[in-house]
């Protein structure tokens, strides 16, 4: 099919599938509530079927790296058009050569990718959220599937003494990842183990990516960064925190290309200028200065650095360090009896990324061409590479990702291949990340509490003010605000009528009060209110019993309307102009 110029044709366009689509979701609706889902205090009866044998890595959906909110229609029937794709879809920052910028414009599928492969997101949950016990619900996600009363990790455990049906080339040993992270944060934000060592993860708070990881829309989420083991020991191969603090700060300008603050040192300690100023002597930062074609180089120190100097490992701005290691954990919302909300105890997922090659600009540059060009040659009718399988991980770019997800008793298990492969079209196919990552460079500056090295259980987002872009062609603006104003809703869906109505009149004029308030905090949008809270724990609850993770994992309450059952070959979305942003986290 050609691509629709005419605005009316558009609107005519957009009006038709829309019907088409209430009338499916009408259809999707009786076959949701009928008589096979049955919850008693919240547990279905489909929790006695026979757990899911991850060895079956037939994959379903070839395209289940395209997430469901690429296929939200933001044309509304007035004629205007909403834009949520911009906050993934954008030129990239060398190194990232990736420009997908057209996406926000133009839907650009391969055909066999057209019809909505997400069933879930059609599916009207009401019923059964209604039928869980709220109490039973809030028990529910205080009660940890991570960590026993004694401080083991349960995951881990189950790991080490495999389960056959985890167990993918039955050698009986575990491939992959084995979770190692504690969760308890000293006053620097690194986490120790039970008997109070180091295990080199450090938290730090972000801004999280407008939409999707904001709580109000499911999830909450918190990120850890670990360096490989030479960041972490001096020059003569000691373990030296401090070394490794210096370190971590060193990656982070390089990563947000930024200076950064850090506690008074002598870099005569360490042989290093790293405030650039000309001679070794006390220091209280790293400047952000590499243009290695003009001769102006970084460096890390201790161990590191020796490494750095004899080719072992590698250095440049915008790309971490061979050996980075980063985990992910995505909770339910645990509301307290005077309304607040925070993470819970209990995991949905787990995710894990490692960086294990080092690949420079221009290899970087030669698949992201590769890509592109794969694109325009078949029309974009091509399934996207993703070597690898659910034990060892996926690879992309350098990077192996992996994750675990609860299985229908609520324990973490494995993600199964599709499942894993859903995370493989964010993680090193889209504009926006830094070295395939979304997070650390959106890392609170050091102006921030505690510099922005904190996890959230030791201090929320409460409190902490908005970041502002800028966007190219219109100037500065604040990030979340600017994400709400081309949304309406401050969701990926178009569909979070809580978030609408604190932000919006009914006649969709802005409250400036509002936003005036979420300048100074980012929790106005950011958290849901305790009601929400709860039926958003319930509505994702009905997700885990039913083990459908493969037709969609996103929580809706309702089913979301402005997702498109089909998508007609390079529909225009109604954008008319490409944003292209660029983030200032201090």
């Amino acid at each position: 099919m050609h691509v629709l110029q005419s605005s009316a044709w558009r609107l005519i366009l957009g009006a038709a599938i829309l019907v088409v689509s209430s009338l499916l979701l009408v259809l999707w609706s009786f076959r949701s509530a009928g008589p096979d889902v049955l919850e008693t205090a919240g547990c279905s009866s489909r929790q006695t079927q026979e757990p899911l044998d991850l060895r079956d890595t037939h994959v379903r959906n070839a395209f289940a790296y395209l997430v469901p909110q690429c296929y939200v229609l933001p044309s509304l029937q007035d004629g205007e058009a909403l834009n949520p794709c911009y906050t993934c879809h954008q030129r990239g920052d060398a190194p990232n050569f990736i420009d997908d910028a057209l996406f926000q414009r133009q839907y650009q599928m391969a055909e066999a990718a057209l019809a909505t492969p997400w069933p879930n997101v059609f599916e009207d949950r009401t019923a059964r959220i209604e039928r869980m016990d709220d109490g039973w619900m809030r028990d529910w996600v205080r009660r940890s599937n991570y960590s026993s009363a004694d401080g083991s990790l349960i995951l881990a455990h189950r790991l080490r003494t495999l389960p056959e049906h985890w167990d993918l080339d039955g050698d009986g040993i575990w491939d992959g990842y084995v979770p190692d992270v504690y969760f308890r944060f000293d006053d620097l934000g690194f986490d120790r183990d039970p008997a109070g060592g180091y295990t080199g993860w450090r938290a730090f708070a972000y801004y999280p990516l407008p939409g999707t990881y904001w709580p109000t829309n499911g999830s909450a989420g918190d990120v850890l960064i670990r360096l490989a083991d030479a960041f972490r020991r001096d020059a003569r191969g000691e373990p030296d925190m401090d070394v490794y603090a210096l370190n971590l700060a060193i990656v982070e300008a390089l990563i947000r290309r930024a200076d950064v603050p850090i506690d008074p040192v002598d870099e005569r300690d360490f042989g290093v200028d790293l405030d650039k100023d000309g001679r070794l002597g006390p220091s209280r930062w790293v400047r952000y200065d590499w243009a290695p074609l003009e001769g102006r180089l970084m460096s890390y120190v201790g161990l590191a650095g020796r490494e750095l100097e004899e080719g072992r490992i590698h250095l440049a701005a915008g790309l971490f360090p061979e050996g980075t290691e980063f985990v992910q954990s995505l909770r339910y919302l645990d509301a307290d009896a005077a309304g607040r909300v925070a993470p819970s105890a209990r995991m949905k997922e787990l995710r894990y990324a490692r960086k294990k090659s080092w690949y420079t600009y221009a290899e970087l540059k030669g698949i992201a061409d590769r890509e592109g060009a794969e694109r325009r040659e078949y029309e974009n009718d091509v399934v996207k590479e993703a070597p690898g399988d659910y034990e060892r991980g996926f690879f992309t770019q350098g990077w192996v990702y992996q994750g675990f997800i609860e299985d229908r008793a609520g324990d973490l298990r494995p993600q199964s291949q599709e499942e894993t492969l859903y995370c493989m079209g964010c993680h090193g196919g889209i504009g926006v990340t830094s070295d395939t990552t979304f997070a650390f460079a959106r890392k609170l500056g050091g102006d921030a509490y505690r510099g922005g090295w904190y996890h959230w259980s030791q201090r929320g987002v409460e409190g902490v003010p908005e970041s502002v872009i800028e966007v190219m062609g219109e100037g500065i603006h604040p990030e979340y605000s600017h994400y709400l104003m081309q949304t309406r809703s401050g969701s990926d869906y178009l569909d979070n009528a809580e978030l609408t109505a604190r932000f919006f009149a009914s006649d969709g004029t802005s409250r400036a009060e509002a936003f005036e308030r979420l300048r100074e905090d980012i929790a106005f949008a950011l958290i849901p209110s305790s009601e929400r809270a709860i039926r958003l724990d319930k509505a994702y609850r009905t997700i885990v019993e039913d083990q459908d993770f493969v037709h969609g994992r996103d929580v809706n309450l309702t089913p979301f309307v402005r997702v498109m059952p089909l998508v007609p070959k390079d529909l225009p979305t109604g954008v008319d102009r490409s944003l292209k942003t660029l983030a200032r986290f201090d």
